[in-house]
């Protein structure tokens, strides 16, 4: 420490007193007061390179044998492919190049994909690589966000739990925008921990953007973790507090001119000149917004859904409630270790409530961390829990980083406490975990028998080991950390020798006992999560529904994961199976991946929903006409492929297909623009049949997609329902009401049919009779 300023100037070595008063007096040094202690620990000499092998290893586990799941989420692959070729599409998020009609989310998430293909050209790897690099990136800015005040111990631990949380892994190798929403949420929490640490607006601002392009990734979920980083700031920035709230003005400033400026241009511009806005039912992006992706996911209100909404709790997405996210479709995604983080949240929150007046200052600013990541993952586990409308599994690597950072602040908080606390938290910590760890993996009871029961046993010995190190000492702390009390922070400093005064005396055998036992527990908390993602890296996923992990025994069918609408599914299993009679449920022939054009395929059998032992109900779902084609894309064989290729630069859009995935198969496959009627669901009133006709009157369009998909199970019995069937409930696809039916009638009414292999076209330029 500094010593204080003094009017009396010190002696230069080898010179007199008297010299200097000769020489008059010497005005003291002025002195900035610090702005307060700094709270990044001097990290220790592996800190680097154990962050160099954290963002390696992520890098190879997302990287690894990406191109396996072809073009997985062949609706925003299209958008991709289309905005790689013209700068209109890439600006609006149109499904095709020819602009007739948007995806139904904003269109950030595609813009960095279409940017490499633009580059690189149209391939899984070019598609899929920048997400995989968001994942790296998030595990990176995770670490820098948790080290600054809980050291590069806690940083590694948060950022290696995020890594291999399965759901993290699961879209940080898929192309849904929820990848870049994770990444810029966490920017967006470690600018806030930023200005929380030195007051300054900058950080705030930062945070403003980040949270304005989060709405232009997914709309109003971005906002969903605002209110609560608004009131820790508001209570627990170093700044006046009028100042704090001059600071949050300006950051919702920034958070709306950011995420504003794509709205304000989409809706000024001429509704004739632009791609009509998929997901509404009136051409609206606001009614998008605050509807079917808004209050309707809340509400279950989502016009133009499919399966989900409805006057049941939950809808078709699964019952709501406080368990939600523990059930058999969710947990194994993201609540390894729920419980831990919030045994720790709510331990660390106490013990740095009750501040000694020498450390309060510390204290308050890690209470304040432990409150916004705290209150993040609240937000976001209570929405997720009882919101009534559209929930997928993968929604839930929105919760992952808030996990992650609390499980390695709150560990690093209680293992650097002196005295029973630390240890008996830490070890109902590893009990629990290890306990819910094995419940979790008991659902896939066919799936690695054995971990199951080495999690439980070596969990709860681990935990035994560090009750068992209160018995002789205080468990180990790293080498040069001093003792804390009563919650205060430990600071590195010089190592003490061990016959020092005043030394702390740690018994080896207690200090080994906790050291291993903390090693273990850490090892079995991760096991679980570890294997999941494993299984998941190493399985092809696809289609508009994917889960990570095996199947599990008792989910339920239905969209997402939840009820079937009308009842449960057949089966008693849930999961990603690979090929095989689940493949055909709800209207695609089994085994229907395989590949697009240029080798670029999908992955065999993205069930939806249910999985082996649905190939009965698979039949009858083809006779309806199934969702097949909805959330899953079509093979298109060879010759369909030439088909549509010939003649197509005579044309606005080779082909027109309901719903954006029929689309999105041939145009993958082609690369030229295929119009989706519909859009995704096949609900949007787009084109109108009017509209329809006029194209074809025109020559604008060449062929007409009949039924959901190309192979043996979406075809029978689809197209008079508008190419789906069977589940056009609430105007969902081809449901009735819906303008995609009356098209389909129009056209088998008037025009020739050209059968290729088992897909049928109609050629619009070949009127019957």
């Amino acid at each position: 420490m500094n010593p204080p300023p003094t009017d009396t100037p010190a002696t230069p070595q080898g010179g007199a007193p008297g010299a200097i008063a000769a020489a008059g007096p010497v005005p003291p040094t002025p002195v900035t007061p610090p702005r307060g202690p700094d709270p990044r620990p001097a990290d220790p000499r592996w800190a680097r390179p154990a962050l160099l092998a954290l963002l390696l290893v992520t890098a190879v586990l997302y990287l690894w044998s990406l191109s396996a799941s072809g073009y997985a989420n062949q609706f925003y692959s299209a958008a991709v492919q289309a905005g790689s070729e013209s700068w209109k599409a890439f600006f609006f998020g149109s499904s095709d190049a020819a602009n007739s009609i948007t995806v139904d989310k904003p269109p950030a998430a595609l813009w960095p994909m279409a940017l490499s293909v633009r580059l690189f050209g149209l391939s899984s790897w070019a598609i899929l690589v920048p997400e995989a690099l968001m994942g790296v990136a998030t595990v990176g800015v995770l670490y820098a966000a948790v080290r600054r005040r809980f050291g590069a111990g806690a940083g590694l631990l948060a950022g290696g739990a995020l890594a291999v949380t399965p759901v993290a892994a699961l879209m940080f190798r898929f192309n849904n925008p929820d990848a870049l929403l994770c990444l810029l949420m966490v920017c967006a929490v470690a600018a806030v921990l930023r200005a929380l640490a030195d007051g300054r607006t900058k950080w705030l601002v930062l945070a403003g953007i980040c949270f304005g392009l989060g709405f232009l990734t997914k709309t109003l979920q971005a906002w969903l973790i605002l209110p609560s980083l608004a009131v820790v700031y508001a209570c627990c920035a170093p700044v006046a507090l009028r100042k704090r709230f001059g600071q949050l003005l300006l950051a919702g400033l920034a958070m709306v001119v950011s995420g504003g400026w794509w709205v304000a241009i989409v809706e000024l511009w001429p509704a004739s000149s632009r791609p009509y806005i998929g997901g509404s039912q009136h051409n609206s992006f606001l009614e998008l917004t605050f509807g079917y992706n808004g209050l309707g996911r809340i509400s279950g209100n989502e016009t133009g859904s499919v399966g989900g909404g409805g006057g049941r709790r939950g809808g078709g997405w699964g019952e709501t409630g406080i368990t939600r996210l523990f059930s058999a479709d969710m947990g194994g995604q993201i609540s390894w270790l729920l419980p831990a983080a919030l045994i720790l949240l709510v331990v660390a929150v106490v013990v740095l409530w009750r501040a000694r007046r020498a450390v309060a200052a510390e204290q308050a600013a890690q209470r304040a961390e432990f409150l916004v990541w705290g209150g993040a993952l609240l937000m976001t586990f209570t929405t997720f829990s009882f919101m009534s409308g559209i929930f997928h599994q993968y929604y839930n690597i929105a919760l992952a980083p808030y996990v992650a950072a609390l499980v390695g602040m709150g560990a690093t908080l209680m293992w650097r406490r002196a005295g029973r606390l630390g240890a008996s938290v830490l070890a109902v910590t590893v009990a629990v975990t290890a306990a819910w760890s094995y419940v979790l993996l008991n659902r896939s009871p066919e799936w690695l028998p054995w971990l199951r029961w080495t999690v439980l046993v070596l969990g709860l010995a681990a935990a035994l080991g560090l009750l068992l190190s209160l018995w002789t000492g205080a468990p180990a702390r790293e080498q040069g950390e001093a003792p804390a009390e009563d919650g205060a922070p430990t600071t590195p400093q010089e190592p003490t020798r061990p016959h020092a005064p005043h030394a702390p005396r740690v018994p080896r055998v207690a200090g080994r006992l906790a050291v291993i036992a903390a090693g273990v527990g850490l090892a079995t908390s991760l096991a679980g999560p570890v294997a999941y993602t494993l299984d998941t890296v190493n399985t092809p996923k696809g289609g508009s529904i994917i889960t990570a992990g095996p199947a599990v025994q008792g989910g339920m069918g239905g969209p997402g994961g939840g009820r079937f609408p009308g009842g449960r599914m057949p089966g008693k299993w849930r999961g990603n199976t690979n090929g095989g009679t689940a493949a055909g449920a709800f209207g695609g022939a089994p085994g229907t991946g395989g590949g697009q054009a240029a080798g670029q395929g999908r992955p065999q059998g993205q069930a939806f929903p249910g999985g082996p032992g649905g190939a009965a109900f698979g039949k009858r779902a083809g006779r309806m006409g199934g969702m097949g084609g909805l959330l899953n894309g079509s093979k298109v064989s060879a010759k369909a492929k030439a088909l549509l290729e010939k003649d197509a630069a005579d044309y606005t859009w080779a082909a027109a297909a309901i719903g954006s995935q029929n689309a999105a198969s041939y145009q993958l496959a082609t690369q030229k623009p295929v119009m989706a009627i519909g859009g995704f669901n096949g609900s949007d009133p787009s084109p109108t049949l009017d509209q329809f006709k006029k194209y074809v009157a025109d020559g604008k369009i060449h062929y007409f997609l009949a039924g959901g998909r190309e192979g043996a199970g979406g075809r029978e019995g689809s197209a008079r329902a508008g190419g789906f069937g069977g589940f056009g409930g609430r105007g969902g696809p081809g449901g009735g009401s819906g303008g995609s039916s009356k098209i389909t009638s129009w056209v088998e009414k008037n025009f020739t049919k050209v059968t290729v292999g088992s897909a049928t076209f109609y050629d619009l330029t070949a009127r019957k009779g």
